[in-house]
Parts: structure tokens; C-alpha cells; sequence
């Protein structure tokens, strides 16, 4: 969430091999208190409030995750199928993968992936075909894997790489910074940093971060994230001498990121409140070694104001400001903000990004979720599009005013991530690097169909299969949603998602109201009391899989994450028949308490405050973990989470499936799979990717009823 998934032979869990056999087996017992708020005159019980301490400290709530985990496990290792699934997602995702590089000085920097490493590597180049060597291998930090490689910004001129280390999963971050020329990790050790920019000044003498203070003993993976600061660290010091650049103690809910322009001779400060892009922006001058004297640039945390480039003191915005889904706009930061001047103006499509690389402004699209992207001047007019090689998804385009190289990647359901280098003067386009893979992307066909929602609204669907089996009838599905932030769900490559479509089955990716597919309005059309129109679209979508005979009745299964995670339980609530399995992951599952840790207050762009009244009632209403409807029949339910994720606490997971499993909803497993050194999916090592995903796949293979064949 933003500031990143089959029936084999009896069970032995089962008396027979009906979908509908009741379970041998007993849950754990959970403890239920008599723990309750009145909220706006409404009495609300939360018998499992108790679960929401830290799984690190507290002793109780770790024996229930080790009494769910081994019940779990027990039911997982009687399918068949975990072993071939894991199996053959070993052999797929065995292929070099390659980030988008970023040059400095004259060095290239790129991560690469042998294809098994549990952690990307990070290597340099001198020229762009000079040999490969290792700065980074994060594979070298843990023996369990699980401590990653995050953010990393080389100096303006390749002598020093800032990188952020992140351990087991979790949003902090410890920054350090390498001598790349000697490979010697210096002494500067920057503690407490989250939801932070990278920005060096232009001569790397130091850096811009952002940070908060550090938490009291015990509070650091929940108390909520207030009073974010904006730092100055000078290379060669300790973290007590860091300057304080930027802070708003009378607003202590914003968050501020930095950026330094291209010519070094800016500070751009973009502050937000929440998830949505709305910044205001804060900009000063950095042609003296005193700290920037700092003025408003654009007041008030309304509007979308993404800097594409600057040319001395003109700056290049994508902004929404008077155009929903996108325009970019021209600022001379020393004349008022009302005198813009609009350079590409709102067109039929969303604008997805801009950035001014050498004397052309790249300029990316979606067009019905899929990515296009044009070349144009700087003052707006259309040079040529960039040709992609299918529907898919682009991303990258970073460069530099006056260095015409950048580099892209692009990939699509079934292409793996290709990355691309284009001349933005010629309009030349190389590969830079495409991967050889264990299958023939060839074999899939990637359609994109429409239907119809609750309210009349168009909805589009994209459809994965093989070819083989495209109209060969129905078929078990997997059907994926995520409907909110303004994020937009657009064609990408997943390996995983591979071996299911391997097996015969299909992948349906839903671009539901709340994501960013059209613009704000698609966003705004998702939201707050908006919300149930993100459930009633991906209630559609499964109803338009069955009658379009794509699926059936009993072989329908949907997954989400995040925010996601709080859509499967809110639709299997409201629509329990509709589903034979269901895959929550890492969800928010209490409405009423999601914003009382960490990140969680920022969420209130999005889902409303529950300290509001008429927020209250919406959230109320739609609460997952406050609204399991006993004496129905639920699908077979799989909860994932991790013990250290502290984007969305897991005490949102753990209370939810508590619930379940404490209502009478039928004999079907409620289950949770609690991950351990592992947080909301960012840094995930490979070998806890594919243990994960093999098991959900067994889960929903077991309960679609898909026969899973041994290569």
C-alpha cells in the first residue's frame, strides 16, 4: 500500500473427497474477552483486541501464531499439489532479472538477480559495456535471506552510493553510504528513516533524508508515524550533527520528501498528509553552503504535483490541478503560481508520468489500464510514440536535462521484465538486457474484456490462459482485485502466477473504481463513502467470469493484498456463495482501529475517519472483521500475513481469522499462514516467495476443484 495467488486425493484432514466434508480437526482455541467500545451510541465488541500486541514481546500472542501456524501447516502438507507448484515455480523463476539502470559519473548501476537469489545484487559499470562488478550482494548480510537491499541513489558523480538496508521486512530503514571506487562502507550510519527520498547535493558532499524520531522502548513496529522531519547529513559525520532542513510540528500528520533539480541549484519539497498525491511544495535555493532558505512554492495539500524536470528556474509539473486525469504544466518559480502555462494538456487517456530526459519530455499513458508512451518537445509537441512491444506495463524513464540516455523496463503477463535503452535524440531504442526463460511466452493469449458493474459502470478485465485452453470451457480461476490509492493494476509479470496458468487455470486482474486506471475521478469514485463500489465491482467481475462460462459456480477463487486483503473479506462477506476460495493477504480487517498504528492514520484519504460519525458508520458497515455473517456457508479461506510487518499490523490478520473461525460458517478451513521475518511484502526473499505462493495455490487448486498435474 503506498508514501508492492488443486484437487488431487482425499485428505487425510477429510473423511472423504468431497468439497463439503467436515474437517477432523479442531482450530486453536482462541481466548475471547469481553472487550468492547461504544462508538456514536453503538456498542462494538472486539473480543480479540488482545491479539493486536506485538508478536515480538508478547508471549500469548506468539504461542497463538505458533499453534495456528502448526495447524495450518498440518492441513498444507496433505495436498499434493504445494510440491509441484513450488517445484516448477523454482524452475520459472530461475532467469536473470535486471533493474532499470541509473547512470552517474560515467558508471552504470543496475541490481540483477541470478535468478534464485533470495536478494537482487547490486553491480556497476564503467561505460555501458564495461565488465559487471558487485558493490552490494545483500545475500551476504543474513543467513535466512530475509535482509534487503531497499532504496539506493549514487552521487551525481558515481563516487558514493547512499543505499538503505531493510531487515526482515519492516518499513524502517538504516542508511549507509559506500565508496565505490574502493568498495569501503563508511562510518556514516543513519538510523530511524521511513517513507524517505534520496537526494545528494550536487557536488556529494552530502545528502537529504527524511526521518522520525526514535520510538520509545517497544513502540517501534506500532505506535503510529507522527512528525516526519527532513535531514542534511554531510558525509564523514555522525547522525547528531545532521541539519534540520524541513519540519512542520503545528501539521505533525505531514510527511516530507526531497528532490534536488538536475542542475543541482534547487531543493524541491513535495509534503503530504495521507496517500493521496496531494502535495504541497516547498522549494529553495541551494547555491550557498549555509542551509536553503526555503519559501512556498504551492500551499496546500490539494492537488497531484509531480516535478518531470526543470530548466534553471522553470519547472516541469504533472499536476491534476484542473484536469482529473492529468496535464503537465510550466512554472517560473519566481512568479506566482497562477501564471502556469500549460504545455501538454488533459487528453482522453490518464497521464501516467513525465521526465525530462536530455531536451525531451517522455510522457506515459494509460489507455484502458495498459501503458503507452510518446516523445514530445519541450513545449509540448509530439516528436514520435515510444513503440512497447504489446499490452503491458513501462516503467523507468529516468534521465538528466542534457543526457539524452534512459532506460526502461517493460513487461506483460506473459513476457518477462525485458529492460530497454532509448536515445531520446534519435529516438533509438536497444535491449539493454532480456532475460531466457523456461517457457514460451507465445503460448498465452492476454485479452482485455469489459463488464458491467451494480450501477451501470464499465469496468475493464483482463483475462490470462493458455491458448490451448481458451474456450475449452470453464475453468478453474483466479480472480485478482485491488481497488484503491489511485494505484492502477496494469499488465505485469509474475512467475508464480505462471505455474497456476501452467496447470490449465486462469488469471483475471479486475481494474475496479479506487485505483488510478482513469484519473482522480476513477480514484474518487472508490473511496470513503464511495467504498462499496469497489466491492460491488469486484462482485461483478466474478459474476462476469461465471456467466461468460470463463469459470463456474465452486471454481472461482480471488486474492488481494493489502487493501486488497480488506476487499476478499469484505465481498466474501457480502457474497459468500459467490466464491469456492478465497486468499486475504496482509489486509486491513478492522475498520474501526486501522488507523490507531503506524502507518495507518495515512489511510484516511482513502477509508474515512472512524473518530467521524458519518465515516464511522461507512467503515462500520463494510468492517471485514466486524461483519461475518454466521450461519452462512464461507468459502475455503487462507489468510496470509507476516510477524513483522508493520505496514498493515498483522493484529489485523490475526483478529480476523479469529473470527472466523469462531463463527458457524460452514466446514471449510479458515486458515492463517503467519510468515516469520518477513513484513508486507517488500525485501521478500525468493525462497519465502515461492514457499508462500505454492501454498496458496494448493489451497485454492484444492477448493476449485483443478487437477494438478506433475510435469
Amino acid at each position: 500500500m503506498r508514501a508492492t495467488a488443486f484437487l488431487i486425493v482425499a485428505s487425510l484432514f477429510f473423511s472423504c473427497a468431497s468439497a463439503e466434508s467436515v474437517p477432523i480437526f479442531g482450530y486453536p482455541q482462541t481466548r475471547a474477552l469481553d472487550v468492547a467500545d461504544v462508538q456514536f451510541g453503538e456498542r462494538v465488541a472486539d473480543p480479540y483486541r488482545w491479539l493486536e500486541n506485538d508478536v515480538r514481546v508478547n508471549a500469548d500472542v506468539r504461542q497463538w501464531v505458533d499453534e495456528q501456524n502448526r495447524v495450518t501447516n498440518a492441513y498444507l502438507t496433505t495436498l499434493p499439489s504445494r510440491e509441484i507448484f513450488a517445484a516448477r515455480m523454482k524452475q520459472l523463476l530461475n532467469f536473470e532479472r535486471f533493474g532499470v539502470p541509473r547512470k552517474a559519473g560515467g558508471d552504470y548501476f543496475y541490481t540483477r538477480n541470478d535468478g534464485l537469489q533470495n536478494q537482487s545484487v547490486l553491480y556497476a559499470r564503467t561505460g555501458l559495456y564495461g565488465p559487471p562488478r558487485v558493490l552490494i550482494d545483500p545475500n551476504l548480510w543474513t543467513k535466512d535471506g530475509a535482509a534487503a537491499l531497499a532504496e539506493w541513489q549514487p552521487s551525481d558523480d558515481g563516487r558514493y552510493l547512499l543505499y538503505a538496508v531493510q531487515d526482515g521486512g519492516t518499513d524502517w530503514r538504516t542508511l549507509r553510504v559506500l565508496d565505490t571506487a574502493s568498495g569501503t562502507v563508511l562510518d556514516d550510519d543513519i538510523r530511524w528513516v521511513k517513507f524517505s527520498s534520496l537526494a545528494w547535493k550536487k557536488d556529494g558532499s552530502g545528502f537529504f533524508y527524511s526521518r522520525f524520531a526514535e520510538p520509545s522502548q517497544g513502540a517501534a513496529f506500532q505506535a503510529p508515524n507522527v512528525n516526519h522531519t527532513l535531514y542534511f547529513h554531510a558525509i564523514g559525520t555522525p547522525q547528531g550533527r545532521d541539519v534540520k532542513i524541513y519540519a512542520t510540528p503545528s501539521r505533525p500528520e505531514l510527511n516530507h520528501s526531497a528532490q534536488v533539480t538536475d542542475d543541482g541549484d534547487y531543493l524541491l519539497i513535495a509534503s503530504s498528509a495521507g496517500t493521496d498525491d496531494r502535495f504541497e511544495l516547498t522549494v529553495g535555493s541551494l547555491d550557498q553552503a549555509a542551509p536553503p532558505r526555503l519559501k512556498t512554492l504551492v500551499k496546500g495539500v490539494d492537488h497531484d504535483w509531480r516535478l518531470a524536470g526543470s530548466v534553471g528556474p522553470t519547472f516541469y509539473f504533472q499536476t491534476n490541478k484542473n484536469a482529473p486525469r492529468g496535464r503537465l504544466v510550466a512554472m517560473d518559480i519566481g512568479r506566482p503560481t497562477s501564471l502556469l502555462r500549460e504545455i501538454i494538456p488533459q487528453s482522453a487517456d490518464t497521464m501516467a508520468g513525465a521526465s525530462l530526459v536530455g531536451d525531451r519530455m517522455i510522457v506515459a499513458y494509460l489507455c484502458d489500464a495498459k501503458c503507452e508512451a510518446e516523445l514530445r518537445t519541450l513545449d509540448g509537441k509530439l516528436i514520435a510514440p515510444i513503440r512497447l512491444p504489446t499490452i503491458g506495463t513501462a516503467a523507468g524513464f529516468g534521465g538528466k536535462g542534457g543526457d539524452p540516455e534512459t532506460f526502461y523496463v517493460f513487461s506483460s503477463f506473459a513476457s518477462p521484465p525485458t529492460v530497454y535503452r532509448l536515445n531520446t535524440a534519435t529516438g533509438k531504442t536497444d535491449i539493454f538486457a532480456e532475460p531466457t526463460v523456461a517457457f514460451d511466452p507465445d503460448d498465452y493469449a492476454v485479452d482485455q474484456q469489459f463488464y458491467t458493474s451494480k450501477d451501470g459502470t464499465r469496468i475493464p478485465i483482463f483475462i490470462v490462459q493458455r491458448k490451448n485452453t481458451v474456450g475449452k470451457g470453464a475453468a478453474s480461476t483466479l480472480l485478482y482485485g485491488y481497488g484503491g490509492f489511485n494505484i492502477a493494476q496494469t499488465p505485469g509479470f509474475s512467475a508464480t502466477r505462471l505455474a497456476w496458468l501452467e496447470q490449465g487455470g486462469v488469471l483475471a486482474v479486475a481494474n475496479l473504481r479506487g485505483g488510478g486506471e482513469y484519473g482522480a475521478d476513477w480514484h474518487d469514485a472508490g473511496r470513503l463513502a464511495r467504498k462499496q463500489n469497489v466491492f460491488d465491482d469486484f462482485i461483478a467481475a466474478g459474476e462476469f467470469l461465471i456467466s461468460s462460462k470463463i469459470t463456474a459456480p465452486g471454481r472461482l477463487a480471488i486474492q488481494g493484498g493489502s487493501n486488497g486483503g480488506l476487499l476478499v473479506g469484505a465481498v466474501v462477506n457480502q457474497r459468500p456463495d459467490l466464491f469456492a476460495a478465497a486468499l486475504p493477504a496482509v489486509g486491513v480487517m478492522d475498520m474501526l482501529r486501522f488507523n490507531l498504528f503506524t502507518a495507518g492514520r495515512y489511510w484516511i484519504d482513502d477509508y474515512g475517519d472512524p473518530g467521524i460519525e458519518a465515516d464511522f458508520k461507512v467503515l462500520r458497515s463494510y468492517s471485514p472483521y466486524h461483519n461475518i455473517a454466521s450461519g452462512k456457508n464461507y468459502p475455503a479461506i487462507l489468510v496470509t500475513t507476516a510477524d513483522t510487518d508493520d505496514r498493515v499490523v498483522p493484529g489485523h490478520s490475526f483478529k480476523y481469522t479469529a473470527a472466523l473461525q469462531a463463527a458457524a460458517i460452514g466446514n471449510k478451513p479458515h486458515l492463517i499462514r503467519i510468515e516469520t521475518r518477513a513484513g508486507h511484502g517488500s525485501g521478500k526473499p525468493t525462497d519465502k516467495i515461492i514457499a508462500e505462493a505454492a501454498d496458496q495455490w494448493a489451497f485454492i487448486a484444492r477448493w476449485t476443484g483443478m487437477e494438478v498435474k506433475a510435469p
